[in-house]
């Protein structure tokens, strides 16, 4: 039964079959755009955490840390409740569309960029932020030329949040709803067809999922070792 529904899935996949490639379609646009969302927030914030000094620092990493592991589950319970037709956003109508998934995984990409960010600024020489700083460079611009030399490693920190993100089950069920050609991805699209026993669908849809993961955990291998190169 295994290899008969591996051997369809993957017939299917390579056909090109609507119902997988639209999976595919969803779990990209809404992965890359809550990253996009997330890094817009996070990055300024990590980089701020990672070389800036104040009071209560350490107890804003220990957040940032707690945020990191928030369940996918309790993000998505808090959006739902949120986005609900009783919640203080239902008038929006988000609940089960695109949207509400790019603002759910946003929300759970969000701490993750914070604290990969902070740890990748934090590893780079001390010097180069002084240099700029000694030049005339504002703060900002000294961050900017910090950020720059660090780039490798935040693209790795990038490349990581967006594997959490594109596999991420949870939040895509309790606020897309799983609706074909509408808002089901792929990791919703192997929970609910292998539970009604469509193995060869679930295979399909995973065969792709695991070359995506394969392939940013590579990016993120490649870029890393270019940051120790620097």
């Amino acid at each position: 039964m295994i290899l008969e529904g591996a051997g369809e899935g993957l017939a299917r996949l390579f056909a090109g079959d609507p119902e997988v490639w639209g999976a595919v379609q969803v779990s990209v646009g809404v992965s890359v755009a809550s990253l996009l969302l997330a890094a817009l927030l996070g990055l300024p914030l990590g980089l701020l955490l990672g070389q800036a000094r104040f009071r209560g620092k350490g107890a804003l990493r220990a957040v940032v840390h707690a945020l990191m592991a928030t369940p996918t589950v309790l993000i998505g319970l808090l959006g739902y409740a949120l986005l609900s037709r009783s919640g203080p956003l239902g008038g929006l109508g988000l609940l089960y569309t695109p949207t509400a998934m790019v603002l759910g995984q946003a929300a759970l990409a969000l701490p993750l960029v914070v604290g990969l960010s902070a740890a990748a600024v934090e590893k780079a020489d001390p010097r180069i932020a002084q240099a700029a700083l000694g030049l005339g460079a504002s703060r900002g611009r000294a961050l900017w030329v910090l950020s720059r030399e660090r780039s490798p490693a935040l693209w790795a920190a990038l490349a990581v949040v967006f594997g959490r993100v594109f596999s991420e089950v949870g939040i895509s069920f309790m606020l897309g709803g799983n609706i074909l050609g509408y808002t089901r991805n792929i990791a919703t699209g192997i929970a609910f067809e292998t539970g009604r026993g469509e193995f060869a669908l679930g295979v399909a849809l995973g065969a792709v999922l695991l070359l995506v993961a394969l392939g940013v955990n590579a990016l993120s291998a490649v870029l890393e070792a270019r940051a120790g190169e620097r």
